[in-house]
């Protein structure tokens, strides 16, 4: 099933822009629609429709960096008709409006605060942990975020952020289940492609919910980025900005601290 689940994802990535039914998708994986959506979502997390709109959304933003189209023209080149749809989507997932995410990225204001979190209550709890990064030269910025869902996108519920492996937490969460994810980024030397960066490595955990009043400790080991992740669609300074600020590294985290 892994290997079916594969080439229908990459049949997604080839094939964005055209009106894919459940059925299209798994005929590319030679199963029945029923049998092929409940293997795609136990080996993602997530269903064969999601997993192309989270598709269709990061070539969007492609488009919007590496092209001086309009959004309305980029709109349609990923498959939506209507312009208002794909607009409240791409804010909803990617935490700003097409325009200005163009905008924010060729002035290199885009940016994530480990503050800057969807509003929630007040509430006594948190995770927190250890997350590990494997070793290597190229100094990074880890973001450690919780989401409402599997994907990476919009506001997270509470976020952190350091540089390198270490200590995390994530202060004041919610009672309901919802999904931390990881992602690993370089912070020099990077392509000035924007739309060519991706993450160095990734990380997730399973849905976690915790009780108000308690510490829930969570260690997340990240690795290189398989066919299988789904796209990470929150827009990160050092995935998406052109013009890049000068990084001070080792800021500690607020778990660090």
């Amino acid at each position: 099933m892994q290997e079916a689940v594969e080439r229908a994802i990459a049949a997604m990535w080839a094939r964005y822009h055209e009106p894919l039914s459940l059925a299209d998708i798994a005929d590319t994986a030679i199963y029945s629609k029923f049998y092929f959506s409940r293997g795609f979502r136990t080996l993602t997390g997530t269903s064969p429709g999601r997993f192309l709109t989270a598709v269709r959304l990061t070539k969007a933003k492609q488009l919007l960096l590496e092209t001086s189209l309009s959004v309305t023209d980029i709109s349609h080149m990923v498959g939506y008709h209507s312009l208002g749809t794909f607009t409240r989507r791409f804010t909803r997932s990617v935490g700003v409006s097409p325009a200005r995410y163009r905008a924010l990225s060729h002035e290199g204001q885009l940016a994530l605060s480990a503050t800057a979190t969807a509003a929630r209550e007040n509430r006594p709890a948190a995770v927190c942990g250890w997350v590990e990064v494997p070793a290597g030269e190229v100094p990074v910025r880890v973001y450690v975020g919780a989401f409402k869902d599997p994907i990476a996108q919009g506001i997270p519920i509470a976020c952190d952020i350091r540089d390198g492996s270490g200590p995390y937490q994530l202060d004041a969460v919610p009672e309901s289940p919802y999904y931390i994810r990881v992602a690993v980024v370089a912070v020099r030397d990077l392509d000035p492609r924007p739309w060519e960066r991706r993450p160095l490595f990734v990380g997730a955990a399973e849905p976690v919910a915790v009780p108000a009043n308690r510490t829930v400790e969570l260690n997340i080991e990240t690795r290189p980025i398989r066919p299988l992740d789904l796209p990470i669609l929150l827009a990160l300074p050092e995935l998406d900005s052109r013009t890049l600020p000068e990084v001070e590294l080792a800021t500690p985290s607020a778990a660090s601290q």
